[in-house]
């Protein structure tokens, strides 16, 4: 019979799997620094039409996502070192339950400042809407008759 040895993952395996987690987390970020620019470029173009707070939750929800990734690949990392299976089990499963506590954390900021920002615009929308609209409220005459011609 095969005696019960552990599985083992290889040194060489380790490193390369380590150095691609690494190229692949700069590229990431790369990325996300664009897609903030981008984000950023939008916001100030159309900085009329989004109320300020907005601006505010998108840099925040900008911010988790980064903090999310570094936390994958941090993760990534430590399973490129990870020597066996069990290791690998337990690295997960730490990793899954403090991102499921953050998550919550961050679900909570982001409806927090969603809850501020909206309090802040509906005075000036509430006191937009409260004056009349006088030229849809207006009933349109009927148009004048001629009175003189025979039907």
């Amino acid at each position: 019979m095969a005696e019960n040895q552990p599985f083992e993952i290889h040194q060489q395996l380790r490193e390369l799997a380590e150095e691609n987690v690494e190229r692949a987390r700069k590229l990431y970020l790369q990325f996300l620094d664009g897609v903030a620019q981008a984000m950023g470029a939008w916001s100030t173009a159309s900085s009329d039409a989004v109320p300020s707070g907005f601006n505010e939750v998108r840099e925040r929800a900008i911010t988790f996502v980064k903090e999310n990734a570094e936390a994958g690949f941090a993760l990534a990392s430590e399973l490129a070192k990870a020597k066996d299976l069990q290791e690998l089990v337990t690295l997960q499963s730490h990793y899954a339950q403090r991102q499921v506590k953050l998550y919550a954390l961050q679900t909570q900021e982001l409806g927090r400042l969603m809850t501020e920002t909206l309090r802040n615009t509906q005075p000036a929308t509430a006191s937009a809407s409260e004056k009349p609209d006088t030229s849809a409220s207006k009933v349109p005459e009927d148009p004048p008759r001629d009175h003189t011609k025979k039907s």
